[in-house]
């Protein structure tokens, strides 16, 4: 390492609950993820056949009741429900059980839309039968601060409560600013991730008439192909992932399993268009190095590098650049992956999914393959591979990218590194 943190506290990821369209728990998502197995397929939530996307990663086998008890299922909708099951699942991983009324625990959580899709089917409702149709529940259930305000009332956490809404790096965002709020020593520890609840016919459509989703409607299993040539757009998903962030000497003193560290995160603006990035990479490239300085690590010393991969066209030859403008000629060497040809792509969610498995991928020595990848476009120069591969990395780099020009980094080591 190039030198030691300029933090009062290192800060450990003691923790990890996922709810994704490749299965609930972190185990089963990391067994279909280095399984191969792809999530995408028609989408059935609702009819799209007059739309010219019609593909999704969707969420099948979820069950509210599961994680809460009946009457905070009958105030809560999806995206609430997922917030709170991922929070449950990561907590029960790290085997923290926070203290009543906890002050010192804080929650982090980003999201691209909040409870749009539910504000969308009750004014349905209320278009059909006037205001009384609608459910009460709405007036709390829209805005993004629902998801860390349940979670708070759920497990009686009183400490920091920040949503945010930064596009597709809201997840990263809210991982990024947990870690600085412990390492800071603001609190002692923190749930941290990102949620998102879709799959409405309003919110999907409106991505589909601006063609940023796949219309490889005859293939759905193949429609999210990261770095592939022949790549024509991302695949919504929906889903959670939340981290258990502590202090790294309160971690080793309970004796928590650690699986890695965030040491490093980076933010940086485009200010160029609300959804094409900058198109030499520039943006990108400034929130990688402001992560590496974080971290106070040098690009060379980044052995694995989890790239935004949306698939889009712009989008992936964007990200190609800033990896060789951050990382020089050795970023065509350094082995990426980029896993949203498997789960789509859940907007504010995926950067905490991807920052899950780049921890997973250095606990368990294995680079997940990209199943998607026939042909890696001639005009991106980056290290991806069709079929999983060993590694050695100890220190990794997560990338994520959003509409409006947010790029967010975050630097993550591995366990006893």
């Amino acid at each position: 390492m190039t030198g030691s943190s300029r933090y009062e506290h290192r800060v450990a990821v003691t923790g990890i609950g996922i709810v994704s369209p490749l299965g609930i728990g972190l185990e089963r998502f990391w067994e279909a993820i280095v399984a191969g197995t792809i999530a995408t397929k028609t989408l059935t939530r609702f009819d799209a056949s007059s739309y010219s996307a019609r593909v999704a990663a969707q969420v099948d086998d979820f069950e509210p009741a599961d994680f809460m008890t009946p009457r905070r299922v009958r105030w809560t909708e999806r995206f609430a429900q997922f917030s709170v099951a991922a929070t449950r699942l990561a907590l029960e991983d790290a085997r923290f059980t926070p203290k009543p009324d906890d002050d010192d625990v804080g929650i982090w959580i980003g999201s691209a839309l909040g409870g749009v899709a539910f504000g969308e089917e009750q004014h349905d409702k209320f278009r059909a039968g006037g205001i009384r149709a609608i459910r009460p529940l709405l007036a709390i259930a829209v805005f993004g601060g629902t998801a860390t305000t349940n979670v708070a009332l759920e497990f009686g956490l009183r400490g920091p409560n920040v949503a945010n809404a930064n596009s597709c790096a809201a997840g990263s965002v809210a991982i990024g600013e947990a870690f600085r709020a412990i390492a800071g020593g603001e609190v002692r520890a923190a749930v941290a991730g990102g949620v998102e609840a879709p799959l409405s016919p309003l919110v999907f459509g409106a991505f589909a008439i601006i063609r940023s989703m796949s219309t490889r409607n005859g293939e759905p299993g193949r429609a999210s192909r990261p770095f592939d040539r022949d790549r024509d757009g991302f695949v919504m998903a929906e889903g959670a992932g939340m981290f258990v962030l502590e202090r790294y000497d309160d971690a080793v003193a309970r004796g928590a399993r650690i699986y890695g560290e965030i040491c490093g995160f980076g933010l940086s603006g485009d200010a160029h268009h609300m959804t094409a990035p900058l198109p030499d990479g520039s943006g990108t490239a400034r929130a990688m190095r402001a992560a590496l300085r974080d971290a106070r690590v040098l690009p060379d010393e980044i052995e694995l590098i989890d790239a935004h991969g949306s698939s889009s066209p712009l989008n992936d030859a964007t990200e190609a650049r800033a990896i060789a403008s951050a990382f020089g000629e050795r970023g065509a060497r350094v082995p990426v992956v980029a896993t949203k040809g498997q789960h789509g792509h859940a907007l504010g969610a995926t950067g905490a999914w991807e920052a899950a498995i780049t921890l997973l991928a250095m606990e368990r020595r294995t680079i997940p393959g990209l199943p998607n990848l026939d042909v890696r476009d001639p005009a991106l120069d980056v290290n991806v591979a069709r079929k999983n591969r060993r590694s050695e990395a100890r220190l990794a780099l997560s990338n994520s990218t959003g509409f409006g020009g947010i790029n967010a980094a975050l630097v993550l080591r591995a366990a006893g590194a």
